[in-house]
């Protein structure tokens, strides 16, 4: 549903989406994200960083076609699990239904990941706190061992594994992410999980999935626009690289997606191609170049002068590794900024800057999420 403002502007309803609990979620942002693509005359779309695939989501529902990109292959798997379905979802009502029946069994989750409600407290004997209660973990080992046995094409297991991991991500007992889990359980984790029914969407469109680095993923392709949200690394010199990396935030879905038994690590059991010394975007880095420039900022310009799109869409977290004086640098070297819209997560109020560099003043304050909507005028490289 689209709504105008007394200026004209288009405000969008979007349409309903799902996800994991996640960092880099821009459910709040869909309107405005919708409304700077409806300024354009975009019909396919690249969302590079899809993370928890809400934005392909609404992209495909909205009627673009769509290329979703990310390299964690859970996000490609969510992807697939909307962007690629052409059936109904009353359709997967059997397999879902198969699955929840099948019975729970002592297997390599509940080893690493479950544990017993022991007195509310989720720290175990080994002296390690616990994502799930062991009730979970045991009905998730005995249904990612059935989905093996099953033998399911492409589509129907992204079905399968998006149903597991919300299912999961409805009785965990975390912050919302992986990289460490609360001393107590939390009330939800007392609950049995159980598998639903993606709200999955039938695709009018061919869109496409790509699972790997967005550098990769432009080679050879054009849009009308591009969509960037990178991870960006904290821009606190306190805190270290590791505890902002989307690969460890999310490390457990990875294996629930990929049933790997990988070698693990560290109290919060992550696996070992999740630390530091092997995982990390370029968007993350928290170093500067030997001329004071962080490396994030200049692989945002990179990014931005290779790929092959007339419009582009990036959004910018207040708590980036980027500055803004060098972001602004960034964004008047390769196009005409067309608009910048600036929220405020702790007052959710969303503000349109009216002229080119006001946002300056915003992007030092905590909570401030900014989108540019530029037209690219460098050559693509």
């Amino acid at each position: 549903m689209i709504q105008r403002t007394f200026f004209g502007d288009a405000i969008i309803q979007p349409p309903q989406t799902e996800g994991i609990k996640y960092a880099g979620s821009k459910l709040k942002l869909l309107p405005q994200i919708l409304g700077l693509i409806a300024k354009t005359d975009a019909q396919t779309v690249l969302d590079g960083f899809s993370g928890s695939t809400r934005v392909s989501q609404a992209l495909a529902q909205s009627g673009y076609r769509v290329t979703s990109n990310d390299l964690a292959v859970w996000s490609s798997v969510l992807a697939t699990c909307y962007l690629k379905n052409n059936k109904k979802p009353e359709n997967y009502q059997p397999l879902i239904d198969h699955l929840n029946a099948v019975n729970p069994r002592d297997g390599w989750f509940t080893e690493h990941y479950g544990g017993s409600p022991n007195d509310g407290l989720s720290i175990q004997d080994d002296g390690l706190k616990k994502p799930w209660q062991i009730h979970n973990t045991r009905k998730l080992d005995g249904i990612r061992e059935e989905m093996e046995r099953l033998k399911l094409d492409e589509a129907d297991k992204s079905v399968a594994l998006t149903s597991l991991m919300y299912a999961l991500d409805e009785v965990d007992s975390t912050l919302g992410h992986f990289a460490s889990y609360l001393a107590e359980w939390s009330p939800r984790s007392y609950k049995s999980m159980k598998l639903r029914v993606p709200k999955l969407f039938v695709n009018k469109e061919k869109h496409v999935v790509l699972h790997g680095d967005i550098f990769e993923a432009i080679k050879n392709r054009k849009f009308d626009l591009a969509y960037f949200d990178p991870p960006y690394g904290s821009n606190n010199e306190k805190m270290p690289p590791s505890r902002v990396r989307y690969q460890s935030y999310y490390h457990v879905w990875t294996t629930v997606c990929l049933n790997d038994r990988p070698e693990l690590f560290g109290k919060a059991k992550r696996r070992v191609d999740t630390s530091d010394v092997v995982a990390g975007s370029i968007f993350e880095e928290f170093r500067r170049n030997e001329q004071g420039r962080f490396i994030a900022t200049e692989a945002i310009d990179r990014l931005i002068r290779a790929v092959d799109a007339k419009y582009i869409i990036l959004s910018y977290s207040s708590g980036g590794r980027a500055t803004a004086e060098e972001l602004a640098e960034t964004l008047e070297n390769n196009g005409t900024l067309l608009e910048t819209l600036e929220l405020d997560y702790k007052k959710n109020v969303m503000a349109d800057m009216k002229w080119t560099n006001e946002w300056l003043r915003e992007a030092e304050k905590p909570n401030r999420e900014f989108l540019f909507l530029i037209e690219k005028t460098t050559q693509t490289q």
